[in-house]
This record gives structure tokens, C-alpha cells and sequence, in this order.
């Protein structure tokens, strides 16, 4: 019987280390229960059709999960954002979230070099009657960003930036980020826990993105803690999300 429990066990565990990337949480079905009690239930229709399509996409990994989507579409009523930015778009789960928090007069200027991935979920946004909300712009964040530098009516333009791309350039889009956002709007970084793997040590068995990032990560959450314009709240939620709220 001990042998029984000791292999239900390991099987638990490697059943966690499968789906545990968009979960820190240790206990599978702590987190099913907080899905199945108090996301599920009250999530909206669009975003469990968007979120069904996308689990059949190859990439599914790289999809924002429920909880942090219920979290961010609270967030963005809780701030009453009007004007948002999202780098790193996906099939549109965050970004859908976001939309159908803001006014009908709301708006989302949404990056990311992949306009299929984007255009997968498209139907559903349309469905949902949020798509006039969303300038999709396909390319590279940084070199809009900088336009946008240059041009002083985005300077502290806004409410709230959502930030889930290219780990390894984080840092730069912060130095961008923080004069775009006004003063008391938010950016959140998404994934900044990076599978737990900050804290994990040297010889870790990573896998190899997980190994490449990771450093990035901890770079950004240095610098985050360090910079006197921000305050930030960092969660445990998805795969680590870091609040970044500008005081300056």
C-alpha cells in the first residue's frame, strides 16, 4: 500500500510539473478547485470559447489562464482604465479580458509579431462586440514604442500596459513603458516567476528556454524592485505577474 501511495505520488507530481507552468501553485487540485469554484463559473462566454479554441493551438503554453485573465479583466474595471496598451497578443485571451472590462469608448493599442496567432481568436472578439477597442499592430514592440517616445501625446497617455512578450526585453520596453503610462496608471509584467525557476538552483534540470530566460527574468525583477518611479506588488498568479504602479 506505502508503494501505491509513494507512486500516486510521483504521479502527482509529474502531472504537475506538465501543466505547473501556469501554476505556481504545489497542490493540482487546490488550484482546479480555485478554477472550477471561483473562475469558471462566472467567466464570460467569449473568453471560455477563446480559451477552448486556443487549447487545441500547438503553442497553448504561451495563452494567458483563466485565473490571471479573470484577474486582469477585475484590474482593469478596478482602475477604470480607459486607454491600454497590451505587447504580446497571442490568440487574444488577455487581450479579450482587457476589452470587455473597458467603456465602450475604451481603447487597446495591441502588439505582437504574429497577426495569425491573433487572427485565431479574432472571430470571437468580434462576436464579443469589443473588437472596435483594438488597434492590432503586427511588427516588433520596440520601434512603435519609440515613435510613440517621440511624439508627446503619449507621454503619460496610459491607464494601464499589459506586458507578456519577449522575455529578453523586458528591461528595454520598461525604460519606454514608464513614460507612456501616466502617473498612477499601471504596467504589469506577466510571468516573472518564470516556472518557479528564479529560485531554482544552478544545476537545475531546466528546460532550455526556461534556462535562456531565466536570467532576463531576474534582471527585470531587480531592476523593478529598484526603481524609484514605480511601486510594485509582485503575485503569485499564472506564472508570476509583477504590478508596476507609477508614483513619478
Amino acid at each position: 500500500m506505502a508503494e501505491n501511495n509513494k507512486n500516486n505520488d510521483e504521479t502527482q507530481v509529474v502531472k504537475h510539473q506538465q501543466i505547473g507552468h501556469k501554476s505556481l501553485l504545489q497542490s493540482d487540485a487546490l488550484y482546479q478547485y480555485i478554477l472550477e469554484t471561483s473562475v469558471y463559473p462566472t467567466e464570460p462566454e467569449p473568453m471560455k470559447e477563446l480559451r477552448e479554441i486556443t487549447a487545441k493551438h500547438p503553442w497553448n503554453l504561451m495563452t494567458t489562464p483563466a485565473d490571471e485573465g479573470q484577474f486582469l479583466n477585475m484590474l482593469v474595471k478596478l482602475i477604470n482604465a480607459k486607454n491600454t496598451m497590451e505587447l504580446g497578443v497571442y490568440t487574444g485571451y488577455s487581450l479579450l479580458a482587457t476589452a470587455l472590462a473597458l467603456p465602450e469608448d475604451g481603447k487597446i493599442i495591441a502588439m505582437d509579431i504574429n497577426r495569425e496567432n491573433y487572427e485565431l481568436g479574432l472571430p470571437v472578439i468580434q462576436k464579443a462586440g469589443v473588437a472596435h477597442k483594438i488597434d492590432f499592430r503586427e511588427g516588433p514592440a520596440l520601434p512603435v514604442l519609440d515613435e510613440m517616445i517621440n511624439d508627446t501625446k503619449y507621454h503619460g497617455f496610459f491607464d494601464f500596459i499589459f506586458v507578456d512578450a519577449d522575455k529578453d526585453n523586458y528591461l528595454n520596453y520598461h525604460k519606454r513603458l514608464i513614460e507612456l503610462v501616466k502617473v498612477g496608471g499601471v504596467i504589469g509584467y506577466d510571468n516573472t516567476l518564470w516556472t518557479g525557476s528564479v529560485v531554482a538552483p544552478p544545476d537545475a534540470p531546466l528546460r532550455k528556454y526556461v534556462r535562456y530566460y531565466r536570467d532576463f527574468v531576474l534582471e527585470l525583477n531587480k531592476a523593478l524592485a529598484a526603481d524609484p518611479r514605480i511601486e510594485i506588488c509582485q503575485l503569485p498568479v499564472g506564472d508570476g505577474i509583477t504590478l508596476c504602479r507609477r508614483v513619478s
